[in-house]
């Protein structure tokens, strides 16, 4: 090893530049990577053995074309340190870790070589040498070495952009070339036509950037301030840092910045930040990191108040609410830029733009990114398709940002395309898994079956020992958990909760694991899903399925058997054998004595003649049931909350058409379900957190901004209701109290409201919070952390390492430090929020599917009931409990005109609207008028407006302002909830006595053990148990 020096120059936040010495070590045994070496380790990722040549690409192709570089075609690349530091040095975190990503990728055939700590391959700067040379000089003595290394077996080209190097370097060492990149990909990749137009986009872009920088003069927008300056400011409490939200309602005039403080945590202030019209924006983008300055109090704004159709109306910005702190952009500190599906205009627009038809404006699906200048030849070509296009600039003298034409998705309108469109939009990428870690999965086939290993050390066998099931929804394929309990020997009861144990499978650092991570969530959409392990593992080893031997990590727990309170735990790995699995419709079936299933259901057929087995698994699933209700009563008391939200199911035919859209129905099952895997992922976080108290993972959920329940209190308070946010135990007991008997769903639209109004729950790295900041609010939990999904979130994978190395004391160099853990928290965050988008999103077009079809006037699909839930200036915000639908109805339209109702119709007229708190008034020009109040009851129309640039959407029409009658049964929803309070408030009054009366033993310091677990006078718990599953099983939907 030789030790050299290597000066460098740094400059400081006050843009001072300071001489800095540094140690360089230079070593002769650095592995090249390549299996055509005899000499080096063939360990880590190596290039392909049948390559012809290699590539490297010099420091400006890697910074300008690495999205070229990027496709999985183009193989044999080799990326040097010193390219790999010039693009973290000039273009900044967010395509350094894409590149890094890309390194990683089993998928890409490509490596990094540490160039300039290989003796040989390393040249010193030398006096007066550029940075731009020096770095071209030191990359192509890395190849001549790389060639001579690998014994002159293969050819290495280096691709460059500069003229100069090309006849400077070309000829100098026989078997190393060097050509320009364009000429590289003609010459090797003459079919790769995908390749070739995205780099002409790419070059394109670049030179129209050139020439706009030397042809402009006028100024659009003000530049923004230097980092630096930003920096000092923002220390200085002048400026404010957060990331910039745009109303995708109000894309032209309102965006909010989320203040932050300069470590990413959000602060103290009670407000966000308003920034008014696109030159208050100053070029920021929606997702950018940007520094704010705050307007004088004169100039503060408020949000508008009034309905609108993102673009189409701005007249409805002058109504506008109280006002908020207001500012504008000064500069951007973080690009945020991604992948942007878009549409090029019609053939008419493009010929009407003449001389500069190369020159075009495209409109991105998203509508809070404007417009986005591209120059192309293939725009009337593209006219009809979803494209993908890419950002390159925006200067302060240009109207709109600087991009280029990446890929196409496929036709506007085809499904395939739309669900692409989705994917790009929410930054997920779903290529196959690359035979390099389908290599890695265990083989199961009829031939050479899988089958577990008894003797495994360390794991106990609960085959023959325990009943153990699952349920889950219909057809599920991966199934995480399973269930058990049972009465022990002792008289207590044993509650076992079983997850697929994955890490058996999936080991750290294997290509696997870094596809998992890099994932980090399986993808649900309406009609499919994006598995995060390869379907070996996610549908088959890992998924617990009934009547085959499974590897899990259980946690069980030894309960008493009145009180259900929990004595002990045991954690650990086990050999299990899930007897049945089960929907939970069928679950709900059995545990309301319906025995049907056993007739219609294959795995249940042979209880039909078993009766004890029967009633073993009869007696297990209400078990089960009274245990998770008397759990959920105990986190009731300390003030966890029963929030609502809007399930979608998409039923399809068998041709792939929508058949119907069927909200979900509540179950009492799904309740028991969840309530086990709470149990089991509050537990498993405490023994974490104290095994590991600086980098276990958990989730915490913190209390929401008090700002945000306002329109809950005000549209509670319309209906006579109080609802107390102070804590989560005082809204908890508020919603209970806000019921109206006469309609159920007033309940579920404020549930649905308070939900709203939470924060995110977020996983983080306990060494970065205090212990009081890992609360979760809407658990009433002091530590939670997920373990039960493993197969389907990379989070979970790392809980159960963590939770193996805790009670096996087991390997712990694969476990990650605090710094480490908590910047793949960001990223798993970050790949939760796409999911849920994703979903959304989807389940939004199959809804638009569905109606798109149908003619609005005579198909009695489209005229349904709804309830108001909001009020706006021109119009009021509906919910459609039948679809799951939510939207706004316009009471006022563009022309001025107002809707009037008389006889059960209803037209447009002249007339004007009076808002008041709580309601809405529509007067017309005879001084007739319409009252319309929140939770009204109404008839709307479903219509679907279509868009060629946008996606489509559901448009609702108000018919007739009285509720629309049906045939249709009460939904089995309001009376699970009927039946369900009954139990909760049965089950926590006798929480409530018990806990009240361990109280007085306490205060009256009554020393012996088993008054501390005594039950209440009269009859006990379990009695009282009994007696409520008797009450849940009556008919009180007619109540």
């Amino acid at each position: 090893m030789l030790k050299t020096e290597r000066i460098l120059h740094v400059k400081t936040q006050r843009g001072r530049t300071l001489r800095a010495v540094r140690e360089h070590y230079l070593r002769e045994d650095v592995s090249c990577g390549s299996p055509q070496c005899p000499a080096c380790a063939r360990d880590g990722k190596l290039l392909s053995e049948d390559l012809t040549h290699y590539v490297v690409p010099d420091c400006q192709v890697l910074q300008d074309y690495q999205e070229v570089l990027e496709f999985n075609e183009l193989r044999g690349i080799i990326i040097m340190q010193t390219a790999c530091q010039a693009v973290q040095h000039q273009r900044g975190r967010r395509q350094y870790l894409k590149l890094r990503n890309m390194l990683r990728d089993a998928r890409h055939d490509c490596v990094f070589f540490p160039n300039e700590f290989q003796h040989y391959a390393y040249l010193p700067r030398e006096m007066g040498e550029s940075m731009e040379d020096w770095q071209t000089r030191c990359i192509y003595n890395s190849c001549v070495w790389y060639y001579q290394h690998c014994n002159a077996r293969i050819p290495v080209i280096m691709v460059t952009e500069r003229e100069d190097v090309i006849r400077r370097y070309g000829t100098e060492t026989q078997g190393v070339y060097v050509l320009s990149f364009k000429d590289y990909l003609e010459t090797f990749w003459p079919d790769l036509k995908g390749i070739q137009e995205l780099y002409e986009s790419v070059r394109q872009a670049l030179c129209e950037r050139e020439t706009d920088s030397r042809e402009s003069n006028g100024k659009e927008y003000q530049e923004h301030l230097p980092l630096e300056v930003l920096e000092a400011g923002i220390k200085s409490g002048r400026y404010k840092q957060g990331v910039l939200s745009v109303n995708k309602h109000r894309s032209q005039l309102e965006a909010f910045v989320r203040l932050q403080g300069l470590a990413g945590k959000d602060t103290d202030l009670q407000s966000d930040v308003l920034i008014h019209g696109t030159k208050a924006r100053n070029r920021a983008i929606h997702g950018d990191i940007v520094a704010v300055e705050i307007l004088p109090k004169c100039d503060w704004k408020g949000r508008t108040g009034a309905l609108c159709e993102n673009e189409a109306d701005e007249r409805a910005g002058d109504a506008q609410n109280d006002v908020m702190m207001t500012g504008r952009v000064v500069g951007v500190i973080q690009r945020n830029w991604r992948d942007y599906v878009a549409t090029f205009p019609s053939k008419e627009e493009i010929q009407t733009r003449g001389k500069n038809a190369q020159k075009v404006l495209v409109t991105p699906w998203d509508y809070r990114i404007p417009k986005i200048r591209i120059s192309t030849q293939q725009a009337e070509a593209l006219k009809d398709y979803r494209v993908v296009v890419r950002l390159d600039s925006w200067e302060s003298t240009s109207l709109y940002p600087n991009g280029h034409f990446v890929r196409t998705l496929g036709c506007i309108g085809d499904l395939e395309a739309e669900i692409a469109t989705i994917l790009v939009e929410n930054s997920i990428s779903m290529s196959p898994f690359s035979e390099a870690q389908l290599a890695e999965m265990p083989i199961n086939s009829p031939e050479n079956p899988w089958r577990v290993d008894t003797e495994e050390c360390g794991r106990r066998d609960l085959r023959k020992t325990h009943l153990i099931f699952s349920i889950d929804p219909e057809g599920c394929e991966d199934v995480d958990d399973a269930l058990s309990i049972r009465a022990l020997k002792s008289g207590h009861l044993e509650l076992g909760v079983h997850i697929a144990d994955v890490t058996h499978f999936v080991k750290p650092n294997s290509y696997t694991d870094i596809e998992a991570k890099a994932r980090a969530t399986t993808y649900y959409l309406a009609d499919r899903r994006y598995d995060m392990l390869p379907p070996i593992l996610s549908a088959d080893l890992c998924s617990l399925l009934g009547g085959v031997d499974r590897y899990a990590v259980s946690v069980m727990w030894e309960l008493d058997s009145a009180t259900y309170e929990i004595r002990r735990a045991w954690y650990g790995r086990t050999i299990i054998r899930s007897s049945y699995k089960l929907s939970y419709e069928v679950a709900q079936q059995l545990l309301d004595g319906d025995l049907e299933p056993l007739s219609t259901e294959p795995e249940l057929k042979s209880l039909s003649q078993d009766s004890t087995h029967l009633d073993r698994l009869l007696w297990a699933i209400r078990k089960l049931t009274e245990v998770a209700q008397a759990v959920r009563s105990r986190r009731d008391i300390h003030g966890a909350l029963e929030l609502e939200g809007v399930e979608i199911r998409v039923q399809l035919g068998e041709e792939h058409n929508i058949v119907d859209l069927v909200p979900k129905q509540p179950l009492q099952v799904h309740e028991t379900i969840a309530e086990c895997m709470i149990l089991a992922n509050h537990w498993v976080a405490k023994k974490i957190w104290e095994s590991y108290p600086q980098q276990a993972l958990l989730r915490l959920h913190p209390p929401p901004r008090q700002e945000f329940f306002k329109e809950l209190k005000e549209s509670a308070q319309a209906k006579g209701f109080s609802i107390d946010t102070r804590t989560n135990k005082t809204l908890a007991d508020s919603l209970d109290k806000a019921n109206d008997p006469s309609d159920p769903l007033v309940n579920r639209l404020l549930r649905a409201m308070a939900t709203q109004a939470m924060s995110n729950a977020q996983y983080f790295s306990t060494g970065s919070y205090t212990e009081d900041e890992f609360y979760h609010y809407g658990l009433a939990l002091d530590k939670y952390t997920h373990f039960t999904s493993p197969i389907r979130r990379y989070a979970d994978i790392m809980v159960h390492r963590l939770l193996l190395a805790a009670v096996n004391n087991g390997a712990k160099e694969h476990l990650v430090g605090n710094k480490d853990l908590e910047e793949l928290c960001r990223h798993i965050n970050n790949r939760n929020r796409a999911a849920q988008h994703c979903q959304k999103q989807s389940t939004e077009l199959f809804q638009c599917m569905f109606f798109k079809d149908e003619d609005p006037e005579i198909d009695q699909r489209c005229i349904c009931d709804a309830i108001i839930y909001s009020i706006r200036t021109n119009g009021v915000l509906l919910f459609i409990p039948r679809y799951g639908i939510k939207g706004p109805a316009y009471l006022k339209n563009n022309e001025g005109l107002v809707l009037s109702f008389a006889d059960d119709s209803c037209k447009w007229t002249i007339g004007s609207l009076q808002r008041l708190p709580g309601q809405i008034t529509v007067i017309t020009e005879g001084g007739k008028g319409t009252t319309f109040c929140l939770f009204d009851h109404v008839t709307v129309r479903i219509q679907i407006q279509t868009s060629r640039f946008h996606t489509d959407s559901i448009r609702l029409e108000i018919v007739s302002n009285k509720p629309h009658v049906t045939q249709e049964q009460p939904s089995v929803s309001s009376a699970y909830h009927s039946r369900n309070d009954l139990v909760r408030e049965v089950t926590r009054t006798a929480i409530e006595a018990q806990l009240a009366k361990e109280g007085e033993a306490a205060e009256n310091k009554v020393g012996k053990r088993h008054q501390e677990y005594q039950q209440t006078r009269g009859n006990s718990l379990y009695s009282l148990l009994q007696e409520i599953h008797e009450l849940a099983l009556l008919d009180v939907s007619g109540q």
